[in-house]
């Protein structure tokens, strides 16, 4: 329930600070007092946008605040979800700034205007005769027949489901959009892979070929080479390894001389032992070069191979063939696994899609069994309403596409007089009757949930003598369960209020402002004796106020 309304600097209000009771609260005063004023400030308190031209003095801030009392509401997970700290005190404000800029805070952290909707609509709800109402839309028929047939928590279990549903469709469009196109690659991609596979890299050492290649092609050059150095190594007259062992020989007469002059003995010795072991290396290499054109071949086509593959890759080792090998291997596969994915999912979305019809369809047989005891309570309260031979026929279909709150498509038809064939309530109800059909759905619904404060704006405007008195009765049972606002002209339901607020202005030379004040038993007395009678107030007016109090 709101608890407080502080309302400065807008429209005529200057600075006004009101506390609200439970139950019925009635407003009144003159027309143009500025009652709509108040509905505004509440306005922006539900998130509607600000508008400069509201703003009393243009050059200071326009602050409206409402304090509401939710420790009953159950709103702690809209809080969270909202990302906002949640308070069973909770604050809402609103703030123009000079310049039009709009501030919104929910217990004094910076919220956005979506935020303050999502948290205001389950704090007031504000009705008007000449607004478009919720009964009128489909959405709202069916949260009626749920609050009667307490579908809350079959209701969670169904749009669970259908979250967890839309989840894997989802995944089902976007795992067949990628077998589309990875299937439109999968022929070529195998085709790179079974080349690549076909090659064996992991058998191909590119290096060891190339040298193997060179050698074979290059092997009667080799040999030729080969020969030439152990001839000139080993040649009896000029080779100079034999030369080496002529001035060895030489230095083993004097070797015993002097240190020096072995030294010199053992270094050359030592070069001799390398050359003699060289000489031999050479002439097995000799003996190993051969001419073979048949592993030339061999060799040379491997070689081939492998910079084609790596032309057509555009890389230059075996390594990297190996790696988009091992690429090409996982694209395969993963395109071929795709095929169980998709068999998965497809069993998932056939289970889920089973669940939901079963759920669906429990939600639809308990809604069918308050049908008539909805049409029963609708049709005896607008009969009290001056509606005596109110009609509703009320048409549930279960059908098989998933909307938010189940397959069922409802039509509520209404006819207010006999031999009238009912019609859509939208069309066929005067605003009048309207307001008596919204007033008697809020009486049902309160029954079965927690409303939030309902403010009724001239709701009773039409109507006179005893269904007047119906209509405040009425009200007035309602408020035992949840708090009421109603903007009356009607003496009857103002009389009815546990709590009574008269709207009125002032003007001075230089201003006009609108307040708000509660008024004691005398002053109720004295407004309602007005509201029969006029300003010029008679004690009989005054004698007809205290019965009607009274």
């Amino acid at each position: 329930m709101i608890v407080t309304l502080s309302i400065k600097n807008y429209a005529l209000i200057e600075d006004l600070r009101i506390d609200f009771e439970e139950g019925l609260t009635v407003i009144t005063g003159e027309t143009g007092a500025g009652k709509s004023i108040i509905l505004g400030a509440m306005g922006l308190l539900m998130g509607k946008r600000a508008n400069l031209e509201n703003i009393k003095n243009p050059d200071k801030k326009c602050v409206i605040e409402g304090q509401f009392n939710i420790e009953t509401y159950d709103l702690k997970s809209l809080f969270e979800e909202n990302d906002l700290d949640y308070h069973p005190h909770t604050i809402i404000r609103r703030e123009i700034l000079p310049g039009g800029r709009s501030r919104a805070f929910v217990n004094d952290t910076p919220t956005t205007l979506n935020q303050i909707q999502a948290i205001a609509n389950h704090l007031i709800d504000i009705h008007s005769q000449h607004e478009t109402l919720e009964i009128t839309s489909e959405a709202y028929q069916l949260e009626i027949l749920d609050a009667l047939a307490k579908n809350g928590g079959v209701l969670a279990q169904y749009k669970s489901l259908l979250s967890t549903l839309n989840n894997v469709q989802n995944q089902l469009k976007s795992t067949r959009d990628l077998q589309a196109l990875q299937t439109k690659e999968l022929d070529y991609n195998q085709f790179l892979l079974e080349e690549l596979q076909a090659a064996k890299l992991e058998k191909l050492n590119q290096e060891a070929l190339e040298e193997t290649y060179n050698t074979l092609s290059n092997s009667e050059n080799i040999q030729e080479s080969l020969a030439e150095v152990i001839k000139t190594m080993t040649d009896e007259h000029v080779g100079f390894l034999e030369t080496a062992k002529h001035a060895r020989q030489v230095l083993g007469r004097i070797q015993d001389f002097s240190t020096v002059y072995q030294s010199y003995w053992e270094r050359l010795n030592s070069v001799i032992i390398e050359l003699e072991d060289l000489s031999d290396e050479i002439t097995t290499s000799i003996d190993a070069v051969s001419s073979d054109p048949q592993l030339l071949e061999e060799v040379n086509e491997k070689l081939q191979l492998l910079f084609k593959l790596q032309q057509k890759h555009g890389v230059g080792s075996v390594e990297e063939l190996s790696k988009i090998e091992s690429e090409l291997s996982d694209k395969v596969a993963n395109t071929l696994a795709l095929d169980d994915t998709l068999s998965r999912l497809e069993k998932e979305e056939q289970a889920l899609t089973a669940q939901l019809y079963q759920v669906a369809g429990a939600i639809s047989n308990t809604r069918k069994k308050v049908i008539p005891d909805l049409k029963l309570q609708l049709e005896s309260i607008l009969s009290t309403l001056g509606l005596p031979h109110a009609f509703f026929e009320i048409s549930l279909k279960p059908g098989k596409e998933f909307r938010p709150t189940g397959t069922d498509t409802l039509e509520i038809l209404f006819s207010a007089n006999k031999g009238i064939t009912p019609g859509n309530i939208g069309k066929v109800a005067s605003g009048g009757e309207l307001s008596r059909i919204m007033l008697a759905v809020k009486s049902v619904l309160g029954k079965y949930k927690h409303l939030p404060t309902l403010v009724f704006d001239e709701i009773d405007s039409g109507v006179s003598g005893e269904i007047a008195n119906k209509i405040a009765s009425l009200m007035v049972s309602m408020s035992t369960y949840m708090q009421i606002f109603t903007i009356t002209h009607l003496p009857q339901v103002a009389a009815k209020g546990r709590q009574h607020l008269k709207v009125y202005k002032e003007a001075t030379s230089h201003s006009t402002t609108t307040h708000l004040r509660v008024l004691n038993q005398e002053e109720r007395i004295m407004e309602i004796a007005e509201m029969l009678g006029g300003k010029k107030i008679s004690e009989a007016a005054i004698a007809n106020a205290k019965e009607l109090l009274n």
